[in-house]
């Protein structure tokens, strides 16, 4: 498998992103080498804050909670899925899989050993998140999803076949076009450079522009199966688990509804729905949604 690393250059400077960069290396399957970038800041004794990201943003996505979370001393990590941010890119769309996500990021989880984790999950980072908790349930102390989902093939509305559809034959992703509509806060045009420094070129793009074929919504999808295997394993699931939404996104309306009815943590739970957040909803209401964080460790140690 050939891999790309975007250029460290291309970080150089970014608006907002103080923060030094740190590796953990696994190996594919096939026995390639990946190296999965992450942020670790806070107290090394303190139970983690783990923060996902999904496509097509990387770590960056977090940086208005960051500070928040540190600020009242929590331990936490944000890690750049592969294909994304500073993590390694593999060079074709056929290298990404379903199952290769899950299989790196669970790689990564038993590398990195963290353990007493609070998980805060959105988009693919929610899909891949959810994996891992349904693989090492034991790691993990309570889980925060946000605009996200695990779907099992219930079928694709007609945005998403339009979606799908463009991404299959794509050579480049419209990354400066996409990311506005999904936000209601206004990114300046630093933050939108600082969005699309781990793609110098469409060579970087194969991983953000697999992604769609990826989500498991067809009933054919490959991904359907190890969906479903994720499914049972959540309902089995009895921490703490909070859903955090924004009422605006169009892209997981309703979803957090399936969680509180399916997954035995999540009852009872302060579930929250925030009036003007999107999709992307750490750059829309970043401060409630560290508030709600903080909030929900502490009431659930």
């Amino acid at each position: 498998m050939e891999i790309l690393r975007t250029p460290d250059e291309c970080f150089a400077a970014l608006d907002g992103w103080p923060y030094a960069p740190r590796y953990c290396e696994i190996r594919d399957a096939d026995g390639t080498p990946i190296r999965i970038h992450h942020v670790d800041e806070g107290p090394r004794d303190a139970d983690p804050i783990l923060l996902m990201h999904g496509n097509p943003t990387w770590s960056y996505l977090y940086r208005h909670m960051i500070p928040l979370l540190l600020a009242a001393g929590h331990r936490v990590i944000a890690v750049d899925l592969v294909g994304n941010g500073r993590s390694d890119k593999p060079a074709h769309k056929a290298d990404y899989t379903l199952a290769r996500h899950y299989a790196w990021m669970n790689d990564w989880l038993r590398a990195m050993d963290l353990r007493r984790i609070t998980l805060f999950c959105q988009d693919w980072g929610g899909t891949i998140g959810l994996a891992m908790v349904a693989e090492q349930p034991q790691r993990f102390e309570r889980v925060i999803a946000s605009n996200t989902g695990v779907p099992e093939g219930q079928g694709e509305s007609e945005f998403m076949k339009m979606w799908v559809g463009m991404m299959r034959n794509a050579s480049t992703f419209p990354l400066r076009q996409m990311l506005p509509p999904g936000m209601t806060r206004k990114l300046t045009p630093a933050e939108l450079d600082a969005y699309c420094a781990p793609f110098p070129d469409a060579r970087y793009m194969a991983g953000i522009i697999a992604f769609p074929m990826l989500i498991a919504v067809q009933p054919d999808n490959p991904g359907v199966p190890l969906n479903k295997q994720v499914w049972a394993k959540l309902e089995r699931f009895d921490k703490p688990f909070l859903t955090l939404w924004g009422k605006l996104d169009p892209v997981s309306r309703g979803v957090d509804r399936e969680f509180q009815r399916r997954v035995p943590g999540a009852k009872d739970q302060p579930h929250q729905r925030f009036d003007n957040a999107n999709h992307f909803i750490q750059e829309d209401v970043p401060e409630l949604l560290a508030e709600h964080t903080i909030r929900f460790i502490g009431s659930t140690e």
